[in-house]
């Protein structure tokens, strides 16, 4: 689709990629000089994240967040796959406007709107419904990519022999698709697992709000978020490593 890079503009790359390491670092370096300063780096301060109590409450929220975050998965694919195998109006109308639509006011409808009219539904619900929604959007985005991107000579060998639309789709189309799908659906999972932080405005005890009621109880704000945040970063590294190996993989099994 592109041209391979040229040498300068290798070179360019290169030098860019150096000069916003060093700044990265010197943001860092900046970063600890200040924590340091202000006595945010004593051990004593840093001893109650080396407890197994602070790691059970930690990791029950970061169970939590999975849970909230499969079924919110699960749901979104469903409701994606349904969106990009009955083109219409409607449904790129839904696309459109739920991937230009804020997650967190949906959260606000789910929370204060929907309630008003009689629909409370428990507080797992009010935030894997509102994400559902937003993410069955981009997904229905990814599997109409992934479908369009299957030879249409396999759908018409399909219904030459015979084969009803609907079972072409289901055992010829979509096993085709799935591969090139993989890698953007562990992408968007990533996106998904993030947004699961907004639980903490519904109550939901997931990651981020286990660590809020943390550094309220102990009043280390700074660690308490440190520790959380490490322990997103570790997840999604994970996830988009491996996304890469399954589009390495993918890109070695096309040729």
């Amino acid at each position: 689709m592109f041209d391979a890079p040229g040498p300068r503009f290798r070179r360019r790359v290169f030098w860019v990629s150096v000069v916003s390491a060093l700044v990265l670092a010197g943001l860092v370096a900046l970063g600890l000089r200040q924590f340091a300063a202000g006595g945010q780096l004593d051990p004593v301060r840093w001893r109650p994240y080396l407890t197994w109590p602070v790691w059970r409450y930690l990791l029950g929220g970061l169970w939590s967040t999975v849970v909230a975050a499969c079924a919110t998965g699960v749901l979104a694919m469903v409701g994606g796959l349904l969106l990009a195998l009955r083109p219409n109006r409607f449904t790129r109308a839904y696309a459109e406007v739920m991937r230009t639509v804020p997650v967190l006011l949906l959260v606000y409808v789910m929370l204060f709107v929907l309630p008003s009219f009689g629909l409370n539904l428990p507080l797992f619900w009010k935030l894997v419904v509102p994400l559902a929604l937003s993410h069955a959007a981009s997904y229905a985005v990814i599997f109409r990519a992934g479908v369009d991107s299957v030879d249409p000579g396999q759908r018409e060998a399909g219904l030459s022999l015979g084969m009803p639309d609907g079972a072409v789709t289901r055992f010829v189309v979509l096993p085709q698709a799935v591969r090139h799908m993989t890698p953007l659906l562990v992408t968007q999972a990533v996106s998904l697992l993030k947004d699961t932080s907004l639980g903490y405005v519904v109550s939901y005890t997931e990651l981020l709000f286990n660590g809020r009621v943390l550094a309220n109880y102990n009043g280390l704000l700074i660690q308490t978020f440190i520790v959380v945040a490490f322990i997103y970063l570790v997840v999604n590294l994970a996830l988009s490593r491996m996304a890469h190996r399954l589009e390495a993989g993918r890109a070695r099994t096309a040729r």
